[in-house]
């Protein structure tokens, strides 16, 4: 008979715990938060040390009843939430519920659900944390008293419906600055030239330089005609040759942001779709004979720290399966990218090396398939050797001017068998071999390209790069990333056209409000030290209670000033030139979640909406008589469908572009891998680069 309780959050992880336990624990699952402050009113009693009014969570009854019944059975209660602030706080609430001392050792945690780590936490429960438990408290009385705060002013002073939140606030205002900065950057133009050469019939490219001793800008198209009268007609010769060998060396093992990161470039997760699937893995997944295991260790986390036996396991398997000279000849340690990184866990790394992706492949659904492999190929290359490669750069001279030509290649592909990072703009590192030159050797001119360019603005942001941002300023936690992008979306704040974001006109107003009469809450450098007093509640160093109250003192102040002088903004609805079909009324713009949208302006007499459609230029491939346009699904996703809707059900998640193939006269869409940006047929499967790709910048 068991005679110890365990409670878990989810289902699957009470499932994986509780077979390596056996049959003296009962696992059971508290499904996430059982307590939490109400959704109806602020839920702090200010005057009382900002004490948190909690409630038991709506729907929590019966799953808190049947803990209950159990925990009277057994002898022991044993609290094994995830092991951060969240998880020891869904801890302390169970403690409080279930009438445990939260002095007593109930507490259990573990960075990987494996047998191993299971049982030797069992083997050294400990009490519940307070410091993580008033960290995570501080964080959610802080993010109450902004939203419950500033939100009614909004709606009071702009419109209903509005909210502001801490961390979204800045995220929304970065999003906004760079789309100012892409307004006002002025193009600059400048010019390049490409000598396309040949030694010996191999060709090759070199690039315009320097005119005597000075490296020389091309700014205009009169310096390329300088250039070019200077070595018209005239013969390249091979001058200065340099070539040196260059080490490239592995990224870290992933921490929560990195994989969000490279999740978004490789596999084209939003990073909420990112942990949802990362945690499935950690809690556990049925490997048939095997059972249920978890496959990665924790994964919210900012360390790039591994364990011991983990480095010793993956030394083992890399000498074994690719060679001695794979290996480093001292393990690989990584420093803590950033001051500000907890180093609470481990970095996120498969529980076994020796669980090969191909392997347990056949037991993953293809989403968790294809993070595992991340995961596993990012942590095996973390330990591997670096890799060499064999650069070349050689000077071609033409008289006083020379053109410079740069080659690579490798020579020992070390961590690179394995895995390579992806980066913003999507280009790979490849071999850029140059022939055989040697200094004084003639070459043969093939072609002369002069091409004119301008410079482009910042890039708007990405998820990744938005979340590189966050982390880079020490905005955020972990566990904080993917909810934060979300909130922001939801709240139509901003938008993600081709996977960038873009803010609205209520966003850009929000915004505009918080920075004049709250200019703390969106200051990122404000938000940053706020992140690092929590973290000091954590760590036992400050006391909650200070902290809220020295940010509330200036804060209220804030509040009082803003509610006398924030004037009333009516929001009017944007006329069109449409006309209702149902009522002859003239149709506005309005605001919607999901961005505008067209309402009759005899609302509420008539209710009448139409989406904007944006035209693509495209006839409709299945009737033929409509076109294809921009139309948005009900969460918000972009797609193509044909413009007599209903009549026609044309519809396709890919981009269609307004050439028709070359082979068969089909419908061209447009696609993006890895390679850049390529046209298909979606008839003959004829494949070509875009004519003009989007130039990238970082």
């Amino acid at each position: 008979m068991a005679d110890s309780l365990v409670i878990v959050e989810s289902p699957a992880k009470a499932k994986t715990i509780g077979k390596y336990l056996g049959s003296k624990f009962i696992v059971k699952a508290s499904m996430g938060h059982i307590r939490d402050l109400p959704k109806s009113q602020m839920g702090v009693e200010i005057q009382n040390d900002f004490e948190p009014k909690y409630i038991t969570i709506r729907g929590k009854g019966n799953v808190l009843k049947d803990l209950k019944e159990a925990s009277k059975k057994v002898k022991k209660v044993y609290l094994a939430a995830d092991p951060d602030r969240e998880g020891e706080a869904i801890a302390w609430h169970l403690a409080h519920y279930l009438d445990l001392d939260e002095k007593d050792a109930c507490r259990v945690v573990f960075n990987e659900i494996t047998k191993q780590a299971v049982k030797d936490a069992f083997k050294a429960p400990r009490p519940i944390n307070m410091d993580l438990v008033n960290a995570q408290q501080a964080r959610r009385v802080l993010d109450r008293l902004v939203g419950y705060k500033i939100s009614p002013l909004l709606w009071k002073k702009v419109k209903k419906g509005l909210s502001a939140g801490r961390v979204q606030s800045v995220a929304v205002k970065l999003i906004i600055d760079r789309e100012n900065e892409i307004k006002s950057f002025v193009p600059e133009e400048y010019w390049s030239i490409t000598a396309h050469l040949l030694r010996e019939g191999a060709p090759f490219e070199a690039k315009f330089h320097s005119l005597g001793d000075d490296k020389k800008e091309l700014h205009s198209e009169a310096d390329v005609k300088e250039v070019l009268a200077l070595i018209e007609g005239k013969p390249f010769s091979v001058g200065e040759v340099k070539e040196k060998e260059r080490q490239r060396n592995p990224s870290p093992p992933f921490i929560t942001s990195s994989l969000q990161q490279e999740a978004a470039r490789k596999l084209n997760f939003r990073a909420a779709k990112t942990m949802q699937i990362a945690q499935q893995l950690y809690e556990g997944v049925d490997l048939g004979k095997e059972g249920t295991v978890g496959l990665i260790t924790y994964m919210r986390t900012d360390s790039t720290r591994i364990s011991p036996v983990a480095q010793e396991e993956a030394r083992e398997y890399i000498v074994n399966k690719y060679g001695a000279k794979f290996y480093p000849e001292t393990p690989r340690v990584y420093l803590k990218k950033n001051a500000n990184a907890q180093d609470a866990h481990e970095a996120i790394r498969p529980t076994s090396v020796l669980r090969d992706p191909d392997e347990v492949k056949p037991y993953l659904t293809r989403d968790q398939h294809r993070l595992y492999k991340l995961v596993w190929e990012r942590f095996v290359a973390s330990q591997m050797a670096s890799a060499v490669l064999d650069t070349m750069t050689v000077d071609l001279l033409n008289g006083p001017v020379t053109f410079r030509a740069n080659g690579s290649k490798l020579k020992f592909a070390g961590f690179m068998k394995v895995y390579v990072e992806g980066n913003d703009d999507g280009t790979t590192e490849e071999d850029r071999l140059l022939p055989p030159l040697a200094t004084g050797d003639k070459v043969e001119t093939n072609a002369i390209d002069p091409k004119q360019h301008f410079t482009q603005p910042p890039p708007r942001y990405t998820e990744a790069r938005l979340v590189r941002t966050l982390e880079e300023l020490g905005i955020g936690r972990p566990s904080t990333y993917a909810p934060t992008l979300e909130t922001i979306q939801k709240r139509n704040y901003v938008a993600i056209e081709d996977k960038k974001f873009f803010p609205t006109e209520l966003g850009e107003l929000v915004s505009q409000l918080m920075e004049e009469f709250f200019p703390e809450i969106v200051n990122a450098e404000f938000t940053a030290n706020m992140e690092d007093d929590l973290d000091h509640v954590e760590e036992g160093k400050e006391n909650w209670v200070d902290v809220i109250g020295e940010f509330y003192e200036s804060f209220k102040k804030r509040l009082e000033v803003a509610e006398d002088e924030m004037k009333e903004i009516e929001i009017k609805d944007e006329p069109s030139d449409e006309i209702c079909e149902k009522c002859g009324s003239p149709m506005v713009y309005k605001m919607g979640r999901f961005g505008k949208f067209l309402a009759c302006s005899g609302f509420p007499e008539c209710r009448n909406t139409k989406p904007i459609v944006k035209a693509t230029g495209v006839e409709c491939p299945k009737c033929g008589k409509g076109h294809v346009v921009e139309r948005r699904s009900k969460k918000g996703r972009m797609f193509y469908g044909c413009d007599r809707y209903p009549e026609c059900d044309y519809v396709s998640w890919d981009k269609p572009v307004p050439k028709p193939c070359p082979d068969c006269g089909g419908m061209m869409v447009e696609k993006r891998g890895k390679a850049g940006v390529t046209w298909n047929c979606t008839q003959c499967g004829h494949s070509e680069n875009a004519a003009e790709p989007e130039e990238a910048a970082d």
